[in-house]
């Protein structure tokens, strides 16, 4: 699936260092936004989103300090698991994850951030009682209402975590939302403020923590997520660009 390119010495450290500067850049980028937010730095994780990212490319951020790889397509996650599977990290599902790839999830990620339907969550709850285990998970939810995006209605959000409450397979760990899609990234703030009062609310009826995961934000808009309160932001070219990627069709 990953035809990775044959690269000289020179272009592999290339390639190797603009990784870790791209890194270093985000890391400042979040730094200072958690002084901005008057929030401790190590309140925010950053997760590498790494859609059609060759495993090379994933393993120089791992090595470089990394520990948290975010996927979309269950495929991905299966063609790089052996690749990887020597480096202790985290591997969160990120996409949309189809009934029929349940049993393949379980199978590669430590947490599946996507949870939206009791179909999905008791599909989940049925294979993990059969293996005797859980997974911790995160409610996704459509705070931007665009209907090309998958997620929970903000309102179906509680009445959700009530029902699946009685799932004891499922650890729910906190929320996920993809901002609106906006060139001006203000715009998107609507839409992680109403994410932290969700995880507010749903804290008050001690449905979830009070410090449950916030996953949101991107690169052109971590600032703005981490200012209304996410525990981890989602960030991919911005650390690998486009060249580093050995899949050439991508989805």
């Amino acid at each position: 699936m990953f035809k990775t390119e044959r690269m000289n010495d020179k272009i592999d450290v290339d390639y190797r260092l603009k990784i870790r500067d791209n890194l270093r850049v985000i890391h400042e980028r979040i730094s200072s936004a958690c002084r901005n937010a008057g929030r401790d730095e190590s309140s925010v994780r950053l997760l590498l989103a790494t859609k059609t990212i060759a495993p090379e490319a994933i393993r120089i951020a791992i090595e470089a300090g990394e520990n948290l790889v975010g996927e979309n397509k269950m495929q991905e996650f299966a063609a790089k698991y052996e690749a990887l599977a020597d480096l202790k990290h985290e591997r969160h599902f990120i996409g949309h994850l189809q009934s029929n790839k349940v049993k393949d999830a379980l199978k590669y990620v430590t947490c599946i951030e996507t949870v939206d339907s009791m179909d999905l969550a008791r599909k989940l709850d049925k294979y993990l009682s059969e293996a005797n285990r859980s997974i911790d998970i995160m409610i996704q939810v459509n705070t931007s209402f665009e209907k090309s995006k998958s997620g929970l209605n903000p309102d179906e959000t509680l009445p959700f975590l009530r029902d699946i409450s009685t799932l004891k397979t499922l650890n729910t760990k906190g929320f996920m939302t993809i901002g609106l899609l906006d060139s001006e990234p203000e715009k998107v703030r609507p839409s992680y403020a109403k994410l932290r009062e969700i995880r507010d609310a749903a804290a008050k009826e001690g449905l979830v923590g009070r410090q449950a995961e916030l996953s949101m934000g991107m690169s052109g808009d971590l600032e703005i997520a981490i200012n209304e309160g996410a525990t981890i932001v989602r960030v991919g070219s911005a650390v690998f660009g486009t060249r580093i990627s050995g899949n050439k069709n991508r989805e």
